[in-house]
């Protein structure tokens, strides 16, 4: 049961149609596949989506650290996997996404040889999690549609991307408020807006009465005190994204009174430390939810597993996949706005 060999391959993915957050435009996504080799030759699986705008990380910079991070775990079993996530937990800075593919790969080849699925390894909380479905920047008729799609696709929370306009933002969301009812709202400024431009987005939304569950990341990742001033004048949950890579981000997060939820993604924080952020938020009565990059199949399964083992999260956004041209899921089956995690 003992690691013998680490492999990456980089896979290019297109998006359905470009993703459009605040100041930032894709048309396609290269992640990074791992397989981690026992002795025995299992294989467990994971993958990589690394994002030079949250973490300052690249694929160039992650196969760099290739060898580097195989001598670190070279041996060890997979079994004792907290003595492998302690030794990964060293890149927390400079490959999180790496950190977590890995991490992940250790948790599947052991689930593999015990035939035991992830989610029941990592405590069984949950047989399945919903996922939200998100609407990018676009016109407004775009977005009204693609909301429309969503809805009747059967997701019951809905993300909006806002962020680059205050006004056409408003009128976006206000639009498919109008349209659509039955559903909650995570609105999702991906740090595109100054406390005072977040302050009248959310006044917009309180009088105009839509449902929004989590206000997220509305100002830049080190503005603390700019989120605090946020959270203290919206009537609406504040969350942190951005801002929370690390458990010590969190930590300081939660010292300072800066947000009412903590967005997760395995690809800034790695499984080791979304464990810590888990228990931080849980002890600190603070929201979660937990959500992904741009991960194809095997990496959206690492979250859904995650999520559903561990119980602990009360948004899930887990749809990179759904956004991406000819992705199947793996690991997990896609019924509607469910994911069901399997053992694979």
């Amino acid at each position: 049961m003992k690691i013998s060999d680490l492999r990456f391959t980089e896979r290019k993915w297109d998006f359905v149609k470009p993703f459009h957050i605040a100041n930032n435009v894709s048309s396609s996504k290269v992640n990074i596949e791992v397989e981690l080799v026992l002795a025995d030759g299992t294989i467990g699986l994971g993958e990589a989506s690394s994002s030079f705008r949250v973490n300052g990380e690249s694929n160039e910079s992650i196969f760099q650290l290739s060898s580097e991070m195989l001598e670190a775990i070279k041996g060890l079993d997979v079994r004792d996997y907290r003595r492998v996530f302690k030794k990964l937990d060293a890149y927390s800075r400079s490959a999180p996404s790496l950190k977590a593919a890995v991490q992940f790969a250790t948790l599947h080849a052991f689930s593999r040889l015990i035939s035991t699925p992830v989610y029941q390894i990592l405590g069984g909380m949950k047989d399945f999690v919903e996922t939200d479905k998100t609407v990018s920047i676009g016109s407004l008729e775009e977005t009204v549609n693609d909301a429309r799609e969503i809805f009747n696709a059967g997701h019951k929370v809905i993300k909006m991307k806002v962020g680059e306009d205050l006004q056409s933002d408003i009128a976006r969301v206000l639009a498919v408020n109008d349209e659509i009812k039955g559903v909650k709202y995570i609105i999702d400024a991906n740090t595109g807006y100054t406390p005072k431009e977040a302050l009248r987005f959310i006044d917009a939304m309180y009088r105009n009465s839509v449902p929004v569950g989590i206000f997220e990341q509305p100002v830049p990742a080190e503005d603390f005190d700019g989120l605090k001033i946020v959270r203290q004048g919206s009537m609406y949950p504040v969350g942190a994204d951005e801002s929370a890579r690390t458990k010590f981000d969190v930590m300081r997060l939660i010292k300072e009174g800066a947000v009412d939820f903590v967005n997760i993604k395995l690809m800034k924080s790695g499984i080791s430390d979304a464990l810590a952020i888990v228990e931080m938020c849980n002890s600190a009565g603070i929201g979660l939810m937990i959500g992904c990059m741009s991960e194809s199949g095997i990496g959206v399964s690492q979250s859904v597993h995650f999520a559903a083992g561990t119980g602990a999260f009360m948004y899930h956004d887990l749809d990179s996949h759904l956004l991406l041209k000819n992705v199947e899921p793996v690991g997990f089956r896609q019924e509607r706005d469910r994911q069901y995690p399997i053992l694979f």
